[in-house]
């Protein structure tokens, strides 16, 4: 596993970005993971793995939800880019 980045979702939950692979298949990981009651960081059920040659796919759509938010003044130029 190459990790990525966190991103703070919550006060208890991250979303990790990794590359993995799985069964000879690589794959960008995106992961919620949680504090479990022992205070360790656990991944959890939530979240989705695609194959590599789906990312610029993926770039794309993100890039085009941004700029439709962006539009709707659901994001403000000043925020995260």
């Amino acid at each position: 596993m190459t990790h990525i980045a966190t991103i703070r979702k919550n006060a208890r939950e991250d979303l990790r970005v990794t590359l993995d692979e799985f069964r000879g298949h690589h794959l960008l990981n995106l992961r919620v993971w949680f504090e479990a009651d022992d205070n360790e960081q656990r991944p959890g059920k939530q979240g989705v793995a695609i194959r590599l040659d789906l990312l610029p796919h993926l770039r794309q759509a993100l890039s085009e939800a941004e700029h439709e938010a962006r539009k709707l003044g659901l994001l403000n130029k000043g925020e995260a880019s």
